[in-house]
């Protein structure tokens, strides 16, 4: 019988878009997923410098909770030639490349995701707007929870593949664990264990994590990221059905190592 173990790791290397599956990740101490989090689509009246980075609220950012659209489009980010791959729905163009580090690349990206978003992102209606593409530098990360602290922005999200399941369950209906865009995936642990988790240590192979905080939901995860749509309040549903919006929770790094799809996990009480 096979144990509690890593069903999934992920990074997200542009805030808001497609998740970048990963078969393995060195885990630092007090630190994120490497490459996770680490671009993101300011809006255009959107104050914030790479030099002297301070968090900013995500609405201040494209972001699927209000631009669903672009879970429309499969990206994917090469560190080593810092390019970003794009591939649009079926029907919505060709798959093209840009180069993070020239003026052309980015202005390309930018003018892409500016016209999908459109209204939504306040782009649509003002002639020449578009959002601007900013890069994390001095240890900032573009999370959601970033505004909470440094120790949050640089959290590692985790999701367990049972409590979803139980959701599904219990609505009806299959649920996607990615509208969770979580970094780690845990399979053979029983549903909502990691609710009694906040404050302890977690052990994911040989890595150690000390569990921060359980993570409220918000309406992101209405939008289906195969399809686009907003198909499932699952603000709602986790409400209606245990009381609170929360999935998943934020583990800090407490010891390092290389975390691989398949790795045994261990949990209070488990």
């Amino acid at each position: 019988m096979v144990g509690p173990r890593i069903g999934a790791l992920c990074r997200y290397p542009v805030k808001g878009l497609s998740p970048q599956p990963l078969t393995e990740v060195e885990l630092a101490a007090d630190e994120g997923v490497p490459g996770d989090r680490m671009f993101a689509l300011a809006l255009p009246d959107t104050d914030f410098d790479e030099d002297s980075p301070e968090p900013r609220h995500k609405t201040r950012f494209l972001m699927l909770q209000r631009d669903e659209t672009l879970a429309r489009v499969r990206t994917s980010y090469d560190p080593a030639t810092n390019r970003l791959t794009v591939e649009p729905a079926a029907g919505d163009g060709e798959r093209w490349t840009a180069d993070l580090g020239s003026e052309q690349g980015r202005r390309r990206v930018e003018d892409f995701f500016g016209a999908l978003a459109g209204a939504t992102a306040g782009t649509g209606d003002v002639p020449g707007a578009r959002p601007r593409l900013v890069a994390a530098r001095h240890g900032h990360r573009f999370t959601d929870a970033g505004p909470a602290g440094p120790n949050l922005m640089r959290a590692v999200s985790v999701i367990n593949l049972a409590s979803v399941r139980d959701l599904a369950e219990r609505i009806g209906e299959p649920v996607d664990p990615l509208r969770f865009r979580a970094n780690v995936y845990l399979d053979g642990v029983p549903a909502w264990a990691e609710r009694d988790w906040v404050g302890q240590e977690i052990g994911l192979g040989p890595v150690r994590a000390r569990v921060l905080a359980a993570i409220p939901r918000c309406a992101a995860t209405a939008v289906n990221p195969a399809t686009a749509e907003r198909d499932i309040k699952v603000v709602k549903e986790l409400a209606n059905h245990y009381g609170n919006s929360e999935c998943g929770c934020y583990v800090q790094i407490a010891v390092p190592g290389t975390l691989r799809l398949g790795d045994p996990v261990s949990y209070p009480n488990g």
